[in-house]
């Protein structure tokens, strides 16, 4: 029952989420809910009383609808007393910042005071109508956006959250020193909606005056933004290990395979180890890719594939495999040579009766990069890209090890949100990367390639 109830309070923050599409990380679903931060389903009412601040502007193709003034959104919907946003050119000291070299002043509209004397916030309010993600009309050395100008005003100031707003939207943008930012827009016109009952609920949520400002500290949105960020340190600290370790099973399955017959690694690691290691860290990028594409569907659904070369399929197989003989895993061959075939289909394309599958070329897939991977001594004649007599060797590694490499880059990632499958002793958990503030694939090689030549 717990488990349910925790299930349906991350969604109602994932479908939130799904609708606003931050950019890079904001909050985190994992900590909202921890917190016991959770938006309010049944909104309707409150729907009515925020459309009555709104008006109606057919000035343009599509109608919008659009505030007489951010003031009003802030004070009559979500409470603020007017204590709470103080003009910033009283402490243009404190709040202004010069560049001179750009010949440029930057200062918010308003400033949040906090309990402490301190700043919780600042407010830059733009003119109707603009695009926050242009320059302004009137810029001249300085070709910034203006998103790009509030979030250099919060790195200077020291202040790392702030609202940008227009007549048309309010965007939350949180940028850190020292780190990635991020940020998500709440349109007006979406909040007026019935289907976008989930946006007005998460705005209520994150910037009312009861969540804002008299809310237990934990759950403020300013410590709610800094402990998304912690968790994502967390997440990348397992997510290296998880990598580490996938990377650690593959070279082991080739060090098991040559001690029952001749093998190139040993030598590799003395003659060559960046080829070595180059050859191992293309294997799990290619393993990413695949399952990746899969299960976002760019992979063919014939049966042919999803019986004979899916990796997902390859996966659950193993796993079974796994719980039914645990014991002889190592002696099995047959997931190696399946990768293998995989990889190049991938690469040089292939067909079988209504099965098409269009060459990807390229040097990820390329087979002639590491041959050692399949058991070929390294060539400086080309390798036929039909496959044939290249002496392939699709024992090297042991399948055990194979399979243990597929547990640990598991990624299912149903779109908006990327989600990788982290091993644990008692079993399988979902993170979302989007609490990770680098792309899949970064933080991947910032994981492993400090260990090169080692």
């Amino acid at each position: 029952m717990a488990d349910r109830i925790h299930r349906d309070q991350i969604f109602a923050h994932q479908e939130w989420l799904g609708f606003v599409q931050p950019v890079g990380l904001v909050v985190s679903p994992t900590v909202m809910v921890k917190a016991q931060v959770i938006p309010d389903r049944n909104i309707s009412h409150r729907q009515r009383e925020f459309r009555e601040l709104l008006k109606e502007d057919r000035s343009k193709a599509t109608a919008r609808w659009v505030a007489s003034s951010p003031r009003e959104i802030f004070q009559d919907y979500l409470e603020w007393e007017e204590g709470d946003l103080v003009d910033a050119t009283d402490h243009s000291e404190e709040l202004e910042i010069a560049l001179p070299e750009l010949d440029v002043v930057l200062s918010p509209t308003w400033a949040v005071p906090s309990e402490d004397s301190q700043w919780t916030m600042l407010i830059q309010v733009e003119e109707n109508g603009v695009d926050l993600d242009k320059p302004p009309a009137n810029s001249k050395g300085w070709n910034a956006t203006l998103h790009s100008r509030f979030e250099r005003l919060l790195r200077e100031t020291g202040i790392p959250t702030g609202l940008l707003c227009t007549n048309e939207c309010i965007r939350l943008v949180y940028a850190p020193k020292g780190e990635s930012s991020g940020h998500a827009t709440f349109e007006f016109s979406q909040m007026a909606l019935p289907a976008g009952r989930p946006i007005l609920s998460a705005f209520e949520m994150l910037l009312s005056a009861q969540a804002l400002f008299m809310g237990p500290l934990e759950a403020r949105l300013p410590a709610l933004l800094a402990q998304s960020r912690e968790a994502q340190a967390e997440v990348s600290t397992q997510l290296s290990r998880q990598v580490l370790t996938a990377l650690y099973e593959l070279l082991r399955g080739f060090i098991a395979g040559e001690a029952r017959r001749s093998g190139r690694v040993t030598e590799l690691a003395w003659t060559f180890p960046d080829h070595l290691y180059g050859g191992l860290i293309t294997t799990l990028m290619r393993l990413i890719f695949i399952l990746y594409a899969e299960d976002r569907g760019l992979m063919p659904d014939h049966s042919v594939y999803q019986q004979h070369y899916s990796l997902g399929g390859l996966f659950m197989k193993l796993r079974a495999d796994k719980a039914t003989w645990p014991d002889t895993m190592d002696q099995r061959y047959g997931a190696w040579a399946q990768l293998l075939s995989l990889f190049r289909l991938i690469h040089n394309g292939g067909s079988h009766a209504e099965l098409k599958f269009v060459a990807r070329k390229g040097t990820l897939f390329d087979p002639r990069r590491f041959p050692f991977l399949e058991g070929r001594p390294k060539r400086r004649k080309p390798v036929p890209q039909d496959g044939s007599k290249t002496g392939i060797d699709a024992n090297t590694p042991l399948t055990g090890s194979g399979g243990s490499v597929l547990e640990h880059n598991k990624i299912p990632p149903p779109p908006p949100h990327f989600l990788l499958w982290l091993q644990y002793p008692n079993g399988f958990r979902r993170v979302c990367l989007e609490s990770v503030g680098v792309s899949h694939g970064a933080w991947r090689r910032a994981a492993v390639l400090p260990y090169t030549r080692r």
